[in-house]
């Protein structure tokens, strides 16, 4: 099993958990996407864009090993925001590719992406050269 160093654990100053210790003797947790209803804690809804964020920030939208990241909190954005990265998809490796889809992303989590800067995004129309305010 992949440890993903640099990863946060969790989110600070909870319980949600976003990576796992060791591997487990009776093999990973399969991953499967959970509903994800609208009357959820406003703290799993934080732990979400937090999850996610540190996905999109250690990894971008390049295909990332599953690892040592917590098949339970993974489980919350498969299938929306983080879909398979290889085919035929192996639920239950620890070895499986998975990658980050920035426009569901961005649909559903925006204020997770205000900091994120997009590779061929459209250039800032404003002059640089203004010069100083009168």
């Amino acid at each position: 099993m992949l440890k993903h160093r640099g990863f946060p654990g969790r989110l600070a100053g909870t319980d949600h958990q976003f990576t796992i210790r060791r591997a487990s003797k009776d093999g990973a947790t399969p991953l499967k996407a959970r509903e994800r209803y609208a009357d959820r804690r406003p703290a799993d809804r934080r732990a979400d864009a937090a999850f996610l964020e540190a996905l999109i920030g250690h990894f971008g939208d390049a295909p990332f090993e599953r690892g040592n990241l917590d098949a339970g909190r993974l489980n919350w954005l498969l299938g929306r925001e983080v879909v398979p990265a290889m085919d035929p998809f192996d639920p239950a490796s620890y070895d499986a590719l998975l990658r980050v889809d920035i426009a569901a992303a961005r649909r559903s989590f925006p204020d997770v992406l205000d900091g994120f800067e997009e590779i061929g995004a459209p250039e800032d129309d404003r002059d640089e050269d203004i010069g100083p305010a009168r």
